[in-house]
């Protein structure tokens, strides 16, 4: 049994991923991934991010914390849901999302980090 403890900064990230309007943090604590995610006011993901993977939607499954601002997500199948600062959420995959309003919207994702924003 390891007893040692590793902290990583998102200030310092392992990785970083900046399309349009887009900034993901990446950082790598053993096996898990986290990821701080950045969307600018005016970001879309089928505007910002879908040039970048080639998908016709995200095809990642997203399970995060918002912290700041909020977006809006709507499923392939047409469900639509907002997210606000203070939510936890659960995004699966097959959606399109934007930014609501003038505040960035930051979140910290336990789950899609490793995949989000990286060309297919």
């Amino acid at each position: 049994m390891d007893n040692s403890i590793e902290v990583k900064s998102h200030d310092t990230p392992d990785e970083i991923r900046t399309p349009d309007k887009t900034r993901v943090e990446v950082v790598r604590v053993g096996t898990t991934t986290l990821g701080r995610f950045t969307f600018q006011p005016g970001w879309r993901w089928s505007e910002c991010v879908k040039p970048v993977v080639g998908t016709d939607s995200c095809q990642v499954h997203h399970v995060g914390y918002a912290v700041t601002g909020s977006i809006s997500v709507r499923l392939n199948s047409g469900n639509q849901a907002r997210i606000r600062a203070g939510d936890s959420y659960g995004i699966p995959s097959g959606h399109d999302a934007w930014v609501e309003g003038e505040e960035p919207f930051v979140a910290i994702e336990v789950q899609g980090a490793q995949e989000y924003a990286k060309p297919r």
